[in-house]
């Protein structure tokens, strides 16, 4: 991840380059960018981008980290309006971060451009951690898991990985492809009605 030295930076600089990073992995592909075009468009000398990061592999680290913490707060907003439900937050999740505003949202929108920048690129290898085992940490105290068949943060721990599973790639699969974005939707709707019943007659 980031130095203290990159931490320690006026915030408008810090900005700056970060702004100067989106750029190039939303324009370039992963494997293509290049910390050159990162300092020229951020206007510093190249050996301070090692004083920040030891590579693109923890800067893009740590643009992730933006977005998780976005997706953190939307989600908990989600999920805090839904009265708890984790199952109705996913199809409200999907329907806010798939919306045609999106581009209102610069974080979500550099998202999606990344994403249709690399596609096939497994973004999970370039993760220190599974972000959904992360996203729950903070949601316990907005979180009804009253009605699960076993009521335990543990359990909760494993459906929730699942519904987070099926929103993924739900949510990938309509960056790529908006036009069947409704599809997509229905078939997140399907996921979830499998995990919230079971799949095995009764």
């Amino acid at each position: 991840m980031c130095t203290e030295t990159f931490l320690r930076l006026p915030e408008e600089k810090r900005r700056r380059f970060l702004d100067a990073a989106w750029e190039e992995f939303t324009t370039t592909r992963f494997v293509d960018v290049s910390i050159n075009q990162i300092v020229r468009r951020a206007g510093i000398p190249r050996g301070s981008f090692y004083q920040y990061f030891a590579g693109k592999d923890d800067l893009f680290a740590y643009l992730l980290e933006e977005v998780r913490n976005h997706v953190k707060e939307e989600y908990r907003r989600v999920l805090r309006d839904n009265g708890g439900d984790m199952f109705q937050a996913q199809l409200d999740c999907f329907d806010r971060m798939t919306a045609q505003d999106i581009l209102l949202d610069p974080v979500m929108e550099r998202c999606m451009l990344f994403v249709r920048n690399n596609q096939g690129l497994d973004i999970q290898k370039l993760l220190p951690t599974r972000p959904g085992q992360r996203l729950l940490d903070g949601l316990w105290d907005v979180m009804d898991i009253s009605g699960l068949r076993e009521p335990t943060q543990d359990y909760a721990r494993i459906v929730f990985s699942l519904l987070m599973a099926a929103l993924g790639s739900a949510f990938m699969d309509a960056m790529l492809c908006p036009e069947y974005r409704a599809l997509h939707r229905e078939e997140l709707a399907a996921k979830l009605e499998v995990v919230r019943h079971g799949s095995l007659a009764t």
